[in-house]
């Protein structure tokens, strides 16, 4: 994760320092902030601006804030900023004298409860989690959907699942996926109940009357285009191959192509569009894909390899191809599946 760690005193000052150690020794890349007269600590960083505008680009482009202040300090700062559980990051408060690390914001789908537990573990504090579910052992859909890479976009439902739990009331879960584990207590796969959760690629799917969607992030697309192919050019095919097989574009966790069209700007505009990453590969690398591929003798001679996109495709989700080349208008597409799964062996320990 990326952490900005932000603190106002002395002993907030030492105790920034420690949690930054701790945590970028765990992987996390970590920034902290300290008063400028207390800036001597190694790397702290003295807090030359406003703490509303520190909050304000920390806010934007963290994936977790951590206040060594008190609440009021962090929720006076943080009000403004605060739009959406799907969006916001993770932000953790711990009092200056390191006992308590409270989970302030966004616990499940941003990982704060995680992260509060982190940090309490790291400094000997006491993680402080008050979501509902967790306290009362009950399944949370929102933190589950963010541990296993699922697309969830209808907060008000999720909420509903979480209550109907938390009553004793069971939620019906269909799955169109290989299930690791037994359903959580509460779910059941029943498709007459009124309340449920649906996982599949196709978010038009409702069986049941109020229906939770979760879209795995599985697919990759593999890409293969004429050069300064326009991006709603590769847009339109992309999504009529899409539609034709019933997979929202939510499912999409990457764009793989062959590394000549690493600079291609319609390839990269339609990345920053569906917020996802670029992969590219050599030929050669391309070559080495192990498989039955729809060969072009004119692309080998243009590029070194004898396809582009299912090859991409194939190598980048380490699974299976599920739609093979889709061509027109100077635009090649095929989709390739990681092998996901429905994993409920950690809710069950």
């Amino acid at each position: 994760m990326k952490l900005s760690i932000i603190s106002f005193t002395q002993k907030g000052a030492v105790l920034a320092k420690k949690i930054r150690d701790e945590l970028t020794v765990k992987g996390n890349n970590c920034t902290a902030y300290c008063m400028p007269k207390y800036a001597e600590i190694p790397y702290l960083l003295p807090l030359n601006t406003t703490l509303s505008n520190w909050t304000s680009a920390a806010f934007e482009n963290s994936d977790g804030l951590i206040f060594v202040s008190a609440c009021g300090i962090a929720v006076r700062a943080l009000a403004p900023h605060i739009k959406s559980k799907l969006t916001d990051p993770a932000v953790v408060v711990i009092d200056d004298c390191g006992r308590f690390a409270v989970s302030l914001l966004s616990g499940h789908m941003g990982g704060a409860n995680t992260l509060a537990r982190e940090i309490a573990g790291a400094v000997g504090a006491v993680p402080v989690i008050s979501t509902a579910t967790d306290n009362h052992h009950k399944f949370a859909v929102d933190l589950w959907a963010a541990e296993n890479s699922l697309c969830l976009r209808d907060v008000q439902l999720a909420k509903e699942v979480s209550a109907a739990l938390l009553d004793g009331k069971k939620v019906g879960f269909i799955c169109d996926f290989p299930i690791d584990g037994s359903l959580p207590e509460g779910l059941c796969e029943d498709a007459s109940l009124s309340l449920g959760i649906c996982v599949t690629l196709d978010e038009k799917k409702k069986p049941f009357k109020n229906t939770l969607v979760l879209i795995p992030q599985s697919i990759t697309v593999g890409i293969g285009c004429r050069k300064g192919a326009s991006k709603e050019a590769i847009q339109t095919q992309l999504s009529a191959c899409l539609a034709k097989e019933h997979i929202s574009p939510l499912a999409i966790k990457e764009i793989a192509s062959i590394n000549i069209k690493a600079q291609e700007a319609g390839l990269l505009a339609l990345c920053k569009e569906y917020d996802v990453p670029l992969k590219t590969y050599s030929a050669s690398q391309l070559m080495e894909a192990k498989g039955t591929f729809s060969c072009s003798s004119f692309v080998k001679e243009q590029t070194g390899t004898d396809n582009v996109c299912e090859r991409a495709a194939l190598l980048a989700s380490g699974g299976s191809l599920l739609v093979k080349k889709q061509c027109g208008k100077g635009v090649t597409i095929a989709l390739a599946a990681a092998n996901w799964r429905a994993s409920f062996e950690e809710c069950n320990t």
